[in-house]
């Protein structure tokens, strides 16, 4: 073994019910390098991250620590070997305040054995400064934005004095600003000597920030390259075993029609939405572009009941509903993936089934009692239509990829029948194959005449799916962008006040 190499993972292999879904996997991990690890959704990627962070124990192979053999049990041990990860799904407690989050498990006694609550508010100011945030310590969790939830998950991942640091698609809820404060503190933490295992799905991430890449496809290892030894389209071909086509489908604007199934007039809520009006016509995609914070997803809840308005209105195909909660909006055939996969989408002790039919069961009730043997017809259909990935339908969600939840999470929303669907971030964290066959999907929706709203912090998301664009600022709609003018530097004008309507 190199003097250099810190963590030298040797013939890993791992297995879910006896499906084997990694390969007696070899890598190693050299002292302040930054290693990105890269694979479509059910590659491995996150099963072997999770084995060097103990939470899950490997089938078989070994571990070594500077040269040593470890034996990783579990997440507090692989703490105290000064490994910590900042995983891609929160693991924050929402009704604890910031600096409570940042030192749970770590937190700072004074000799009579109480909490040194100033000592932890002033190193966590400390480290959400480095961060360039403006994140009170005091603020509860349950009142963060997605973003700012990931800083504070850095943020507890730099107090344990890591030798090895995991980030699991840190980028993916981040704007280009607090994206490229990350990779300051990437790079300073590779100076000082630390070592980053890098997940992503944005390659030209890996290419900006990593050294070496290691590509994983069907649980096995196809290959570490040096970066700069490779570009963007060899690592994606390397990750499906194939060349890589255009993935967004032709634009389809001779489909959308002149009626309005949804209209928004001067949508209000305190401090998030401000005299917002919007309106989506009949087999149109609509985006709503604009920088973390901007209030898109503010508004979408609102329109789906999840947010109590302050004043505003909704039309659904030129009528006025009143939409105090999201089953009168699910009646009213609107349907919406929330950008909070895990937290508001999908349960993840349960079966496939039983997530895809959790909102829509009265439609499987015969004679007082629920037809199972229906509800797995339906599931399978589902999985077909989606090409989900699982050994069983009987698997519980936690054991599926993050791409494959989002398909079960996509057929529990298709299984209410809805003519209207809200997409929030449709593809967070989702590999390039994924993303698709999503992209087909939504077409395909298009072309049966459903009108959907995307939201996404991916403009080539926004730009190669929709028909018509509201760009938001400060809660406020600023632009409204149509054909040509559907392109990166028009929405970043309106989106930053360069240009307003």
């Amino acid at each position: 073994m190199n003097d250099n190499t810190v963590l030298n993972i040797k013939s890993i292999s791992k297995e879910f019910s006896k499906v084997k879904v990694l390969n007696n996997v070899s890598l190693s991990l050299k002292k302040g390098e930054c290693l990105g690890l890269i694979g479509e959704n059910g590659a491995g990627k996150s099963t072997l991250i999770k084995i060097i962070n103990g939470i899950y124990y490997p089938s078989g192979g070994s571990l070594e620590l500077e040269g040593k053999p470890v034996d990783i049990k579990d997440s507090h041990t692989a703490k105290s070997l000064g490994i910590s990860m900042v995983p891609q799904e929160f693991n924050l407690i929402p009704t604890l305040n910031v600096f409570e989050n940042i030192f749970l498990g770590n937190e700072i006694k004074l000799s009579n054995g109480l909490l040194d609550k100033i000592e932890m508010r002033k190193i966590a100011n400390n480290l959400l400064d480095q961060l360039k945030t403006n994140i009170s310590v005091e603020e509860k969790i349950s009142q963060l934005s997605v973003a700012e939830k990931q800083m504070v998950e850095v943020s507890k991942a730099l107090i344990n004095d890591s030798k090895i640091i995991i980030f699991d698609e840190p980028t993916t809820t981040l704007t280009s600003h607090e994206i490229e404060v990350l990779f300051e503190l990437i790079r300073g933490l590779k100076e000082a000597g630390v070592s980053l295992v890098f997940v992503s799905h944005k390659l030209h991430e890996v290419k900006e920030i990593c050294e070496r890449v290691a590509i994983l496809r069907d649980g096995n290892l196809i290959c570490v390259k040096n970066v700069e030894d490779v570009d963007e389209q060899y690592m994606a071909q390397q990750m499906v075993g194939r060349e890589i086509t255009k993935i967004f489908p032709q634009k389809r604007d001779s489909l959308v029609g002149d009626r309005s199934v949804l209209r928004v007039e001067k949508m209000n809520l305190t401090r998030k939405v401000i005299d917002a009006s919007i309106h989506l016509k009949k087999g149109e995609i609509l985006g709503l572009a604009g920088l973390v914070g901007a209030g898109r997803t503010e508004l979408a809840e609102c329109i789906m009941g999840l947010r109590h308005k302050k004043s505003g209105e909704i039309f659904i195909n030129e009528k006025k509903v009143d939409i105090p909660n999201p089953r009168v909006a699910i009646n009213n055939s609107l349907a919406y993936i929330s950008e909070d996969r895990q937290g508001r989408g999908i349960h993840l002790i349960f079966d496939i089934p039983t997530n895809t039919t959790m909102i829509s069961l009265k439609k499987y009730v015969k004679n007082c009692l629920l037809d199972k043997d229906l509800i797995h017809k339906k599931s399978s259909e589902y999985i077909d239509v989606f090409n989900t990935k699982a050994a069983s339908l009987k698997n519980a969600l936690k054991f599926l990829s993050g791409g494959n939840q989002q398909k079960v999470y996509l057929a529990k929303c298709m299984d209410t029948n809805p003519e209207i669907l809200i997409l929030d971030e449709p593809t967070r964290g989702i590999d390039i194959n994924a993303k698709s066959e999503i992209y087909q999907f939504i077409s395909e929706l298009q072309e049966k005449g459903m009108s959907i709203i995307v939201i996404s912090s991916e403009l080539e998301e926004i730009i190669g799916l929709c028909n018509r664009v509201y760009v938001l600022r400060e809660g406020k709609i600023c632009g409204e962008l149509t054909g040509e003018d559907i392109n990166e530097e028009e929405i970043m004008y309106y989106a930053t006040g360069v240009k307003v309507m």
